[in-house]
């Protein structure tokens, strides 16, 4: 699940040289959690000499000013950026793109799959997690949902959440002489995407491969449905048919290779499986019991000392969990009363 960690150096304002012409430029967010998001700014690409963008950061101020001294570190400027190539639909992905095409005449690129999301954002006006809140409510954590749906989500503003001007599927864009491949990765949100550059051996990965956390799974601001972490996980593993690359994520520092942390993230998930059959024991469970009974970080924080929206987190990837262990004739799955109840199978 997405928690709390240290903020580390590489969340420091400034701009890091992956390697010539890829630079790696953090951006602060407005709350305490991830601290930052990690763009990425690719010199020497588009005919028009004009900056890629990977990823886009969340629209406010500070995110723009850091921005703006990053791009004069490297002898640049906004006005550069002429292509934005944002991983999925999370405000502090996605936001900062629809305001930077306002400012500058840039083009928005995002995955299709978040197509479905993005006009039921735009029918509820809120910006409060619906999908999210859908699945809390059945995995029998109604009086928590409630207490999400009290909490202030920032509010509706209409101008951030503007659709793309080019939906992505499987393919490969051309810059000039260049290509990134885009691969769709479901699991994180059901249209999240990354960049495959096979050519310089990087991968621009967004929330899907993280080197210190584990990302929350099916993370929705609109419909919830769907088997999101069994999506993950095949997400997971279609990275290893790919070479090994470089791994440059949203949050976080740049590591060596991406096939290394794939690793770590399927066996995490092997593990979080066995414990969340165990948790189940021999009783029928609703997924927020089982939530209750697993230790959450790396530091096995009990259920109850979380605050109200890790344990929405929580209790979501405890009910893909459980639903994983369904699909894998593990458990069966009951939906009584407006509540998935779980049973192992003996």
């Amino acid at each position: 699940m997405t928690a709390r960690f240290d903020q580390g150096p590489w969340a420091a304002a400034g701009v890091q040289t992956v390697q010539p012409g890829v630079h790696r430029v953090p951006l602060p967010l407005p709350h305490d959690g991830l601290h930052a998001v990690n763009v990425y700014l690719l010199e020497n690409l588009a005919e028009d000499n004009g900056i890629v963008m990977i990823d886009g950061g969340w629209a406010i101020p500070e995110a723009r000013k850091a921005l703006e001294e990053a791009l004069v570190a490297i002898g640049r400027d906004l006005g550069d950026i002429s292509h934005i190539l944002v991983t999925h639909i999370h405000r502090d992905h996605y936001t900062n793109a629809v305001e930077l095409r306002r400012l500058l005449g840039s083009r928005v690129y995002l995955g299709a799959g978040e197509r479905p999301g993005l006009e039921m954002l735009e029918r509820l006006r809120s910006d409060e997690p619906a999908g999210s809140l859908e699945t809390l409510r059945r995995a029998g954590a109604a009086e928590l949902a409630d207490r999400i749906t009290m909490m202030d989500h920032g509010g509706y503003d209409p101008s951030v959440w503007e659709a793309p001007d080019q939906w992505l599927g499987a393919e490969t864009l051309r810059f000039g002489d260049h290509e990134l491949r885009v691969v769709p990765t479901p699991g994180h949100t059901k249209g999240h995407v990354v960049y495959l550059d096979e050519q310089r051996g990087l991968l621009f990965a967004g929330d899907h491969v993280l080197p210190h956390i584990t990302p929350s799974i099916g993370f929705e601001l609109t419909e919830a449905g769907g088997r999101p972490l069994a999506d993950y996980l095949d997400s997971l593993r279609l990275m290893t048919r790919y070479a090994d690359t470089r791994l440059l994520p949203a949050h976080g520092p740049v590591t060596d290779s991406a096939h290394t942390r794939v690793a770590e993230l399927l066996t995490h998930h092997d593990d979080r499986l066995a414990k969340s059959l165990t948790a189940l024991g021999e009783e029928t469970l609703d997924a927020h019991a089982v939530a209750r009974e697993l230790g959450w970080t790396r530091r096995e924080v009990p259920f109850g000392d979380l605050n109200a929206f890790n344990q929405m987190l929580a209790v979501n990837e405890t009910a893909a969990h459980l639903d994983v262990l369904v699909l894998r004739g593990r458990a069966t799955v009951a939906f009584v009363g407006g509540v998935n109840q779980y049973t192992r199978v003996r």
